[in-house]
């Protein structure tokens, strides 16, 4: 009878003396290989056609990985609460993010009909063309879309394994398995708003940044610092510090993200500059641009912001009326603001000013703030 994975500790080079946030991307990248192979194997001996073609594509997909923010945001959690030592547990929370992150943004591109992620097609369509290079039955689209669901869920199922696993070993398992529950009922509840409102065809600004905050802000930072935390005992003031602290750098981040989605290149975002303009998906870049355009009583704007744009040209009209209306300038004047509020209230955790400075670095590299755009706010 097949048993489960057993369960993977990091070498003892990754976990013995202190790591710098900014390096700890490269040890939690060494984790997820060693817990992706232990998964593979397990998968393989479940059955070789799920392995290759469903197991085998996600761990490619999380290796290929990003910019491993929210690890980096765990171990400044971690540190400021007053971890020190052995990071095993930081670097393997650190994994399981990663892998509901895969999770989350491979239901999310089924869900957006989104064709690329990470300079790559999305999984959905890899899957596609599976069907069509396999000259298998039925629809080619249906099936992607179903298997890359199928490819989502295993994410989650590893991600939760992996955070078990890692919550059984320390003292502090209880709360850091309750950070994580949160977390995940957090992200459903945000995915379901955004589809409510896309249906809805809301745009309140008010209504998109609660949006972000609950799809992106809260997992992005907020519960990693949190999770960090939580791993070292922290106590409710530093708890308070670090969540006010998350909240702001991580709707900072998804305000980053929209405008990115909006005017950013692909060549560095690895996904289409479009997407989020063709589906007028709402976000507070569009909200705040259609709430300037009926203030000024700019009825041309406002038509142009309403529309579905269906054209090369529409879009950039659309664009060019974010620009026009100071949608664009506004948002990026609030990710300053938050980016430097984030700080402050970093700095309430008494952190070392050593540790301070490394937050400062992730958040700048999450909201593309410069460092003294980002001080000098604060």
């Amino acid at each position: 009878m097949l048993g489960p994975p057993p369960i993977v500790a990091p070498p003892a080079e990754l976990v013995e003396g202190p790591l710098a946030a900014t390096d700890v991307a490269n040890a939690v990248g060494t984790v997820l290989e060693q817990v992706l192979d232990v998964r593979l194997r397990h998968s393989r001996a479940v059955d070789p056609v799920f392995a290759q073609e469903l197991a085998g594509r996600l761990a490619a997909f999380v290796e290929r990985g990003g910019k491993r923010l929210r690890t980096g945001f765990t171990y400044c959690g971690w540190r400021a609460a007053g971890g020190s030592g052995d990071t095993t547990a930081v670097l393997r929370t650190g994994a399981a993010l990663e892998l509901i992150q895969a999770s989350a943004l491979v239901h999310d591109d089924v869900m957006d009909g989104s064709l690329r992620r990470r300079g790559a097609p999305a999984m959905h369509v890899q899957l596609a063309r599976r069907h069509r290079t396999a000259g298998m039955h039925g629809s080619a689209e249906s099936f992607g879309r179903s298997a890359a669901v199928l490819v989502g869920d295993l994410a989650l199922a590893w991600a939760d394994d992996l955070l078990t696993e890692t919550a059984l070993g320390t003292a502090h398992g209880p709360r850091l398995h309750e950070e994580w529950r949160a977390m995940r009922t957090e992200m459903v509840a945000g995915q379901y708003r955004d589809l409510h409102a896309q249906a809805g065809r809301s745009s309140g600004a008010d209504e998109a940044l609660a949006i972000a905050t609950l799809k992106s802000a809260l997992y992005t930072v907020a519960r990693p610092l949190a999770l960090g935390a939580s791993l070292a005992g922290a106590d409710d003031h530093v708890l308070d510090a670090l969540r006010a602290a998350g909240r702001c750098a991580g709707l900072a981040f998804q305000l980053r993200d929209d405008l990115l989605g909006a005017f950013g290149d692909p060549a560095l975002t690895g996904k289409p500059a479009d997407d989020d303009l063709r589906s007028r998906k709402r976000t507070y870049l569009l909200a705040v641009g259609v709430q300037l355009a009926e203030d000024a009583d700019d009825h041309h704007a406002a038509a142009t912001l309403a529309a579905d744009p269906e054209s090369v040209h529409a879009v950039q009209q659309v664009r060019a009326v974010l620009e026009h209306t100071g949608a664009r300038d506004l948002v990026e004047a609030k990710i300053e603001e938050l980016t430097a509020v984030s700080l402050g209230h970093f700095d309430r955790t008494g952190a070392h000013p050593a540790l301070r400075r490394e937050f400062a670095t992730l958040v700048r590299q999450a909201t593309g703030v410069p460092p003294r755009r980002a001080e000098g706010v604060a």
